[in-house]
């Protein structure tokens, strides 16, 4: 069954717990499966890799791993703040995220 994600790809967050605590960033990858996102910059982990053809020297790289998605909160676009959402439906149909604190679409 596909879990529910309150974010998006392309989304601004901001971590609320964790080693990573106020760091904002870019949400990168969804996985709504696990409940998880990937965000950059946060939550970097060393992986030592072997040689392959895509990395011919292999060696410790440096990647992000997903984050649990209750760990972070959306940043709204408009007033610049971490707010929860909401979501509405427009007169031609179409649903919409809104910010719970201005009031504003998101999407």
């Amino acid at each position: 069954m596909k879990g529910k994600v309150h974010v998006k790809k392309g989304d601004t967050v901001v971590v609320l717990t964790g080693k990573d605590v106020g760091r904002k960033g870019k949400v990168l990858r969804v996985l709504p499966e696990e409940k998880k996102v990937v965000v950059e910059k946060v939550n970097v982990v060393k992986r030592h890799t072997r040689p392959t053809r895509q990395l011919p020297q292999g060696g410790i790289i440096e990647k992000e791993a997903p984050v649990h998605a209750s760990n972070v909160m959306l940043v709204c676009s408009r007033c610049g703040r971490p707010t929860r959402i909401g979501r509405k439906v427009l007169p031609e149909g179409r649903r919409v995220r809104i910010c719970k604190r201005c009031g504003e679409s998101i999407d």
